[in-house]
């Protein structure tokens, strides 16, 4: 399995559109925080998003021609950066944003196609297929059904388990 250039480790959550990888990940996120961990998150959109709003002094300076808009105060603070291309960023390009210091595991929602660790998300309900067969970096599935399958599977509606795997798989040689 090809090592991401960051000094954490980086795992993702990959699945077919409406299975539930943001449900599952707001979940997982208070146990994991509640064991003392720092985690960082990169998350994948298929469409054009603003995290700015018309009207603020932000969106304003963006569109008149800022290719770099860092604003802050005392709670947060977000960067944001006009593409000049249109291609996908690639998970390695979006690693480098981030500062290590303040992560102790990086959680990566999409980049299906990139080649990392990642945990799947199946809900039969969805019907679509299974990605692991085609993915040989998919470690696990998380799961509301029985699967024919030699990966570990994890009940998708125990997210206590899933954040148990998730420290045991990626910080157990940390």
């Amino acid at each position: 399995m090809p090592d991401l250039p960051f000094p954490r480790p980086v795992l993702g959550f990959a699945a077919w559109s409406g299975s539930g990888k943001t449900t599952l990940l707001a979940r997982l996120l208070p146990l994991l925080r509640a064991r003392g961990l720092h985690i960082a998150m990169i998350k994948h959109a298929h469409h054009n998003f603003d995290i700015d709003q018309p009207g603020k002094d932000s969106h304003t300076l963006r569109k008149a021609g800022a290719e770099q808009m860092l604003i802050a105060s005392r709670r947060r603070w977000a960067l944001m950066v006009e593409s000049p291309d249109e291609r996908e960023p690639e998970l390695a390009e979006l690693l480098a944003h981030l500062d290590p210091a303040w992560a102790d595991l990086v959680l990566v929602e999409g980049f299906k196609h990139e080649r990392f660790p990642k945990i799947e998300v199946h809900r039969a309900a969805v019907g679509k297929p299974l990605l692991h067969p085609e993915d040989p970096d998919i470690i696990a599935v998380a799961t509301d059904s029985p699967l024919d399958t030699t990966l570990p599977c994890l009940d998708i509606d125990d997210p206590a388990a899933v954040a148990e795997f998730v420290v045991r798989h990626c910080l157990s040689a940390a």
